[in-house]
């Protein structure tokens, strides 16, 4: 089992050390954004003060930048586990991609077609599609979710799939109940039909190791501001996919990968700044384990790492729960099923609306969110609107202490 020295990663974390009056303030809102290492920070600094450029240039700053940027298309195949590192576009945003992607996939859509997305996705992984299957004049199929425990039907979703399948968008992990979905057999199973399917790995990308070759993913997307970098969005694609659908974009851009997807100039210091998060997890990794030999075997150290931290603070906080009967945990709450769900906390008590809680914990430094998450169809289908409900996430760098100072605030406030 891999340890993590805690320590030294909250020594990474300068916006840790925040303090309001008085006092050191704890930080649950790890799925909205997570905080960044001073690493990355300091890439973005350096990167827009000594090397900042135009791609394609023939002196030197401008091939020291380009330098910068294929090695953040690297790092991000060893983070992805990607075997080609032109098959890594960055973007703006997860949104923004899904957007785009779903716009040159609808090309390829016929009146009748069947689209699936799932009631337990952010909405960044549904409105796309709905709005391209409308343009294209496909159907929208939706996946139930069981309301009990956060789930997804899977009876429910197989009976969906048929030949007329074309895609199927799912995500990794719930970012409002915290569910991991069964991901690697969805895919198999819409591949049985020929649909491709798109992985939103957003919000499961900062807690477990991500292998898209092991999970044969067709398309994968993630958010480097959601695992300790800047506001970035990051797309894996099979390298025949990508070459053969055809993106919007301009005549004057060109038709190689990865720049066939990387519309208009790219964020340079943004992705300098997700090479040095990459960096980062690669530099736990060998603090966990300094036999690691490769930056993607550092990777892994790493996460084994922050699944065993993690999974210890999620037993801490259900168990917590548990004591507090005032509240309703919206997701699963058995502790033997921990695997199935990394350490994101959805919580309603009838008394108080989520926005009042997470506004009296912040008064005391606790900093959650209160919301429907972007997660609007699950809200919305477990009758959570408008209010949806208090989210305490935690990651990597939260501790047991700041675990047990939440629950003595939410218990304080029943």
């Amino acid at each position: 089992m891999t340890p993590l020295d805690v320590e030294w990663v909250r020594e990474q974390f300068p916006g840790l050390s925040h303090r309001q009056d008085g006092q050191s303030v704890a930080f649950f809102d790890g799925p909205a954004g997570s905080q960044v290492t001073r690493s990355v920070g300091d890439a973005v600094r350096r990167y827009l003060l000594e090397t900042n450029s135009q791609h394609g240039g023939v002196f030197e700053v401008s091939r020291t930048s380009d330098g910068i940027l294929e090695e953040a298309h690297r790092a991000f195949a060893d983070f992805l586990g990607a075997d080609n590192p032109d098959c890594i576009v960055f973007g703006a945003n997860m949104t923004t991609i899904t957007l785009a992607v779903s716009r040159a996939l609808a090309q390829t859509w016929s009146p009748g077609d069947d689209i699936i997305v799932t009631r337990l996705d952010h909405e960044g992984n549904v409105s796309p599609w709905v709005l391209a299957a409308r343009d294209a004049g496909a159907v929208i199929r939706r996946v139930d979710v069981n309301i009990e425990d956060g789930t997804l039907n899977q009876a429910s979703y197989r009976s969906l799939l048929s030949p007329k399948t074309k895609l199927v968008a799912i995500g990794l992990a719930s970012n409002i109940t915290g569910t991991i979905n069964p991901v690697r057999e969805m895919i198999r199973q819409a591949h049985d039909v020929g649909a491709m399917v798109y992985v939103d790995a957003v919000h499961y990308a900062p807690h477990e190791l991500i292998d898209v070759a092991d999970l044969n993913a067709d398309f994968l997307v993630c958010s480097a501001y959601k695992f300790f970098g800047p506001h970035l969005g990051v797309l894996y694609g099979r390298r025949e996919l990508l070459e053969e659908i055809q993106p919007y974009k301009l005549r004057v851009a060109t038709n190689e990968l990865p720049g066939k997807w990387m519309t208009g100039t790219a964020c340079h210091e943004g992705i300098a700044g997700a090479l040095a998060c990459v960096e980062y997890l690669a530099s736990l990794g060998r603090h966990a384990n300094p036999a690691a030999t490769s930056r993607r075997e550092a990777i892994c150290f790493a996460f084994a790492a922050i699944q065993n931290h993690e999974q210890q603070l999620a037993r801490r906080m259900l168990e917590g729960l548990q004591n507090l009967g005032a509240y309703r945990l919206w997701g699963i709450a058995d502790i033997a099923r921990i695997d199935e769900r990394v350490p994101t906390f959805s919580l309603t008590y009838a008394k108080q609306t989520p926005l009042q809680l997470a506004t009296r914990l912040a008064e005391v430094g606790c900093y959650a969110w209160a919301g429907n998450h972007y997660a609007l169809s699950f809200s919305e289908a477990a009758d959570l609107e408008p209010h949806g409900t208090l989210r305490i996430g935690l990651l990597h760098y939260n501790t047991s202490e700041e675990v047990d100072r939440v629950l003595a605030e939410l218990d304080r406030l029943a």
